[in-house]
């Protein structure tokens, strides 16, 4: 019996019967695929903003969850599982796939369908999983994504064809473009069949077996690959040079930071005096009491200084999607390569040091990729050394209140660029002189080949671009209102106590001073005072707090929270040493718990992150005091 073609250019099986599904309940469909199919593409366009990320328990996979609703109003709960080339449990990814198939994850329901994402392009390679995934008996949509691509270079699949040998409907489509999603909507608002008629399929352990199986069904199904691409030739060979390579990435990075300033300079303005004016209405309106100055010496003084630097990241992140989106991060990480091997690592370190950029937490919990024990331990314990987004409202304010804007490379680059430039490549010169600590003394192994499948070069869509940020505002945000808060809140607390004759004390003598001149002699030799001291140590919960602290602290003594004020008053206590020492103190020192948790989590004890913790402390005082007598 031929299979009836369906409405989205896809093909569709004979119907089986309809098992009834209860309308209270949303269906629960897994998506599944190899990494760089554009399976996380099509999950952005189905769900939207309708989704949320959260850790399987007991591992530290990310579980991605979105809903889906249908034309008849009925929703449907998303799974966005990790790219997997097989469901053999041999990483964290493939067993938390593995078990979330076949419904023995705790963390997971387990799913009524699946949707099968394959690289139109790459049909041969990506078919290997296929014959995993139809053997679970679980009703499966076959996606054939990146039509586009496919029909742009010259290739062909009959889908019809297709679906008979696989025994599951196929469709195909355009994550990017939004095109032939009415074939995935139909799959997905039928009630859900029962065990699906079963084609004849390799035995998954036999892998010779299952990559004949994989070149049968592409020739029977007429496929034809895609020639390469014209563009894709001419931009690998500037790109992967060995020359021209590295200097486009070092041209790039210099970009993204001369824009972090420039560009975002005219929005922290305008966050800036919205943060301000409001301020002075609370102000204005309410009462004069204690509640008021906490609002607004506390909590407007705190968590408003760092707000205003969500603009800056909110860049970063945009060049830093444009980029990973593009297909370019895929080959700077195999440029990457021939300096890792320089320390003993490997290609596949590079790219979790390069999410640490973001957050060091994420990047670390991604090092489960890197196979060799040694090498993912060696990565975790260097990765906190990149400049992560929350160094970044540190650097910026310290560089705006002591260095001078002016032009050094002409309007391309600023001298502020260049210092925020420096303390990035200084971090990646301490993560790299870590490494090859480690790699030659405790950590030494033998080399492992780095093996990477390029996406291919295409645009970057502003719905996943836009996705990323709204995703970055909330994280960043959501921790302003709780970390941030928290701190600014009991930091004003401290500072109003004790009372002296029912009246707050001057905040040198209160609970907050006292911490800050307990701390101060230890500090003193960095150029610091008794409130850096306090900034400090609660910059420990997170890097960015030292920002609101500084905003709580100097909104309490002067009544200026602003940016302008922040840096004038950091000018009066800081002298230019004191200032880049205290620049290279956050470049060096790990502040920040919540990477210290993931740590501990990651190598299964308190060994390491204490070895790490105490390393990076060390590094950070020893350089800031150097620091701060050559800048004296």
């Amino acid at each position: 019996m031929s299979a009836p073609r369906d409405s989205a250019g896809g093909v569709g099986l004979p119907e089986a019967a309809a098992a009834p599904v209860s309308p209270a309940r949303p269906r629960t469909v897994a998506i599944v695929g190899p990494p760089n199919c554009g399976k996380s593409t099509l999950f952005n366009r189905l769900t939207g903003l309708r989704q949320k990320v959260a850790n399987y328990p007991g591992v530290t996979v990310e579980q991605h969850t979105g809903v889906f609703t249908l034309p008849d109003g009925h929703e449907v709960l998303l799974i966005d599982l990790p790219g997997v080339y097989s469901l053999s449990p041999r990483s964290e990814d493939e067993q938390v796939t593995h078990d979330v198939l076949l419904g023995i994850h705790a963390g997971s329901p387990k799913p009524q369908a699946v949707l099968l994402i394959l690289d139109a392009t790459n049909l041969n390679r990506h078919l290997l999983l296929a014959a995993p995934v139809l053997s679970l008996g679980l009703p499966t949509l076959v996606v054939l994504n990146m039509a586009d691509d496919l029909r742009s270079r010259g290739g062909n699949v009959d889908v019809k064809l297709l679906a008979a040998q696989l025994g599951a409907p196929v469709v195909l489509t355009s994550a990017a473009k939004g095109e032939g999603l009415e074939g995935i909507t139909h799959f997905l608002k039928e009630a859900l069949p029962r065990r699906q008629p079963m084609v004849q399929l390799p035995v998954i352990s036999d892998i010779p077996s299952c990559r004949a199986w994989a070149r049968q069904v592409g020739q029977g199904s007429g496929y034809q690959a895609p020639a390469p691409s014209d563009w894709t030739r001419r931009l690998d060979a500037l790109f992967l040079h060995p020359i021209a390579g590295p200097a486009i990435f070092a041209l790039v990075v210099t970009l993204v930071f001369q824009s972090i300033f420039s560009l975002a300079a005219p929005i922290m303005d305008g966050v800036e005096e919205l943060v301000s004016a409001s301020g002075i209405w609370l102000a204005a309106n309410l009462p004069d009491s204690i509640w008021r100055s906490l609002l607004t010496d506390g909590v407007w003084g705190g968590v408003g200084s760092v707000v205003v630097f969500l603009p800056q990241i909110l860049i970063l992140f945009t060049f830093l999607g444009v980029l990973e989106d593009s297909g370019y991060l895929a080959r700077a990480a195999l440029i990457a390569d021939r300096t890792m091997a320089r320390i003993g690592l490997q290609g596949k370190s590079f790219i979790p040091l390069l999410s640490a950029h973001a957050c060091a937490v994420p990047a670390i919990m991604s090092t489960r990729t890197i196979e060799n024990k040694r090498d993912r331990i060696a990565t975790i314990l260097i990765a906190p050394f990149m400049t992560c987004s929350a160094r970044l409202p540190v650097y910026t304010l310290i560089i705006a209140a002591f260095i001078p804007e002016r032009p050094v490379l002409g309007a391309f680059l600023g001298s502020r660029a260049l210092s925020l430039l420096g303390l990035y490549a200084l971090g990646f010169a301490a993560a790299i002189f870590t490494a090859r600590l480690l790699k030659s003394s405790i950590l030494e192994s033998t080399r492992a080949p780095f093996i990477l499948e390029m996406p291919p070069y295409r645009w970057p869509t502003l719905r996943s671009i836009g996705l990323r940020l709204y995703d970055r505002s909330k994280v960043f945000l959501r921790r302003a209102g709780t970390v941030i808060l928290a701190v600014a809140v009991v930091l004003w607390v401290l500072a109003h106590l004790p009372l002296q004759d029912g009246r707050p004390p001057e905040i040198e003598n209160s609970l907050a001073g006292t911490i800050g001149r307990t701390v101060e002699p230890l500090i003193e030799p960095l150029g610091f005072n008794w409130k850096i001291g306090i900034g400090l140590i609660t910059s420990l919960a997170a890097r960015e707090v030292i920002v609101g602290t500084l905003g709580t602290i100097y909104g309490i003594e002067g009544g200026d929270e602003s940016s302008a004020g922040l840096q004038a008053a950091l000018q009066k206590d800081l002298s230019f040493g004191g200032a880049v020492a205290l620049l290279i103190f956050f470049a060096f020192a790990m502040q920040c718990m919540s990477t210290v948790a993931v740590v501990r989590r990651e190598t299964g004890g308190w060994k390491w992150p204490a070895i790490q913790f105490a390393y990076m402390t060390g590094m950070a005082y020893g350089c800031a005091w150097i620091a701060f007598r050559l800048a004296s």
